[in-house]
Order: C-alpha cells, then structure tokens, then sequence
C-alpha cells in the first residue's frame, strides 16, 4: 500500500465544532473525522471494493486517538487490498464482542469475576477511576481473556495481551497491574492459587515518571493572559482559572455541583465521594473565585454542574477538555498541564512565607498520622483564607505585569520600526 500524508491533528479536530448538517474532516486514504450538529465526533473510512463504494465505523473521538484511529485504517485498507470487505470484518468483531460480554460460566470466567471485583474491591473509589479500570478491562483484557476460566488464564496469554500494547508502555503496565490486583483478589477468594501477571513484572519498559511542570511568577502571568486569549469557550476558561484559584485536582473542579457551594460564605464543601482521599474538603473562595462563579452562573443557567459540557449542560466537561486547551495555550512554556496548576500555586505560597501545613491542607493531601488528619480536617480557616486570597491577588499582579511587559515590548518594537523608516 502507498504511504499516506495524514493531515489531521488533535487540536485542528478540537477547534471543529457542531454545525447545522454533518460534515466531514479528511485526514487521508479515506480516513476522516464524522462531525455531527451535536459536536460528536467519529472516525470513519470510506472505501471502494470491487467497483462499490462502502464506508465503516471507526470509533468516536476523542474515546479513539489519532494514532489509534490510523492503526485501525492501516489494518482495514489492508483487507481492502486483499479483497476483503472491511464492513463484514468489523460486523464479525461486532458479534464475537458481544458473544464474550456474555459470560459462558457461572461466576468463575475472568469477564463475570472482574465486574464482581470491581463491585466489591472498587466500591471505596471515585466514579472516574471505576471507570477507568472499567474501560481498560472492556478494551484489552476481556476480548482476549474474558471467557476463560480464571484457573486456564497463563502468563503467557497475560504476555500477549501485553506486548499488544508494547508502543504505549504505560498503558501496558497499567492493564498488567489490573490484571495482577484482580487475580490477587481470586487468590484470597481461593479460586485460584497463583497470579499469572506478577511474573511479568518488568517486562515492559516504563519511562520514568515525570513531575508536572510548574509556573515562575513571569510564566504564570503570561499563562493567565493567554488563557483569556486563547478564545475557547467560556466554560473551558473558568475551569482553568477555577483551578488555579482553588489549587483542586481537575476531577474535584470539573465535576463540582452548585449545591456544594455558599457563595454568601464563600465556601466550596467537596462531599467525600469526589475527593481522592475520601475525606471531605472545604475550600476557602477567593473575592475573585465568588465573582467569577457568579458570572458563570449567570451565563449557564446555572444548572446542576457548576462547569457544564459544551455540548450537553445536563453533564459535566469531560476530563479531556482541559487536556486539550492547556496544550494549546501558546505562552512560552512546553508540555504545561492542568495538574500544574497545582504545583505553581503551592511553590508561590511556600516561596511567600505561607507555611507548610498551609499548604497541604489547601492540596488536600492525606494526612500520614490519622491523629494529625482528625486535628487538621477543617483547621487554620484564616490562614487558608488568607494564603487563597493572596493567591488571586498575586495572579492579578503577574498578569499585569505581563500585559505591562509585551506593551512595552510592543511599543519599542514600533519606535524600532519608525526609526527604520526615517533613515531609509
């Protein structure tokens, strides 16, 4: 098959949005991006065979990546070349899916054993991590191992399913770990007496993790300006001044209610359920955050979710969206992401003399001591009020200075300009 120029990228897909009809986005060889009048996006390939013109489903965006999305197009041209209908592969891969999501056994097959595991060991955990183990299981795990006896599953057919993933190694690591925590649950449930993952620990390289990258005063004044430059939406904006604002993770933010809030108190109350150490979180809002959620209010509706989707307000921004927009934020600084919000804001509090108590209750971080966690649950309300507040204050200061900045950058560059001219 001839190489193929793709054209797509992730933020060029990003920027199209929903129009009156469907339309389509060519990224090549018959490979495009479905765009419908609610904004979903799907990947599909048009074809011809034997003189017809056939066209199959990919899978939606952003659910299937680009480069997932043209691993699948390499595959389905690939049938196309040798004569084969891709309409009937994927119609066949349909049908066997739906046959293993079926458990042929009662209780004991890895498919029916892992939802059980998730129902009784997962329980504890937030709804987006459920759901992440949840889909990573549908994806890799049960249509290679789902219908097999947990006894008949061998560390090989773990290694398969392993060295499928090789290209992407966290992701096969994390789907090995699954699988190692699920069979660690069989074994003191004793179905089974040995754990077929953990003898491939270190089969795949994992790239050492990497801290997020935070903020110096002068990039973070540039960073807030070009948040309001960028000309995203107004919901995508506000989240990511939220979480500056809060110092939340993006799933706290994100997912927040207007029932957990008091704007009279200025007050944030995170139940349990959504915070990673299920424990329940106050926030203390700055004058800017209570302003800027009335204005938010205002401009929703103010519905269930404080930060509705912009395709549907009955639910919150997907976690991607944020993603998304941070990498396209062109303020001098590579590779900065929501999570970074995180760290900026606490090294500027800890660099001005906020202590470090402070700052951890304001992260939210567990307690080690179960003694000190009981004291600190909802302590030191005026010092966490106070480092907030300096916290917006300092943000409006650097993005001054920053707009200060690139005037007079502008201004010299002008008089650079005219000097040229009277010369010439």
């Amino acid at each position: 098959m001839r190489h193929l120029n793709y054209t797509l990228t992730p933020s060029r897909i990003n920027n199209f949005k929903g129009k009156a009809r469907p339309y389509k986005l060519t990224d090549g060889g018959g490979l495009y991006v479905q765009v419908m009048p609610s904004g979903i996006k799907t990947w599909r390939f048009r074809y011809v065979l034997g003189g017809a013109a056939g066209d199959v489903r990919i899978g939606r965006y952003p659910e299937i990546g680009v480069a997932d999305a043209r691993d699948r197009h390499f595959e389905l041209r690939q049938l196309v070349e040798r004569g084969q209908d891709p309409a009937v592969k994927v119609a066949q891969e349909r049908e066997e899916l739906e046959a293993r999501v079926q458990p042929k056994r009662a209780g004991d097959d890895v498919e029916a054993f892992s939802k059980r595991w998730v129902a009784e060991r997962l329980s504890t955990r937030t709804e987006g991590y459920r759901a992440q183990i949840l889909s990573r299981l549908e994806r890799f795990v049960w249509p290679a191992i789902g219908d097999k006896a947990l006894d008949e599953v061998k560390p090989r057919h773990v290694l398969e399913i392993l060295e499928a993933r090789r290209s992407t190694p966290n992701t096969a690591e994390g789907v090995r770990i699954i699988i190692q925590q699920l069979y660690n649950y069989a074994i003191q449930k004793l179905i089974v007496e040995t754990n077929p993952a953990l003898p491939l620990r270190g089969v795949i390289d994992v790239p050492r993790a990497q801290h997020h990258r935070h903020l110096n005063e002068e990039e973070l004044g540039a960073f807030w300006n070009s948040v309001a430059r960028q000309g995203a939406h107004f919901v995508t904006i506000a989240a990511t001044q939220f979480l500056m604002y809060t110092m939340c993770r993006k799933s706290e933010v994100i997912r927040a209610r207007w029932t957990e809030f008091d704007l009279a108190k200025a007050q944030w109350d995170i139940p349990a359920a959504r915070m990673k150490s299920r424990r329940a979180h106050r926030v203390y809002l700055a004058t800017q955050a209570v302003e800027l959620l009335t204005l938010l209010r205002a401009k929703t509706g103010g519905g269930a979710y404080v930060f509705p989707s912009t395709q549907r307000a009955t639910v919150p921004l997907v976690d991607c969206t944020l993603n998304h927009f941070f990498k396209r934020l062109d303020f001098g600084v590579e590779e900065f992401s929501p999570h970074g919000t995180r760290g900026t804001a606490a090294t500027l509090l800890r660099e001005h003399g906020f202590g470090r108590d402070v700052v951890e209750l304001l992260l939210a971080h567990a307690e080690r001591s179960q003694t000190a966690a009981a004291y600190h649950h909802h302590e030191l309300e005026p010092e966490r009020r106070r480092a907030l507040q300096y916290l917006a204050d300092q943000i409006d200061q650097f993005a001054l200075a920053d707009r200060r900045r690139r005037e007079a950058a502008r201004d010299a560059s002008l008089m650079r300009d005219g000097a040229l001219a009277t010369a010439e």
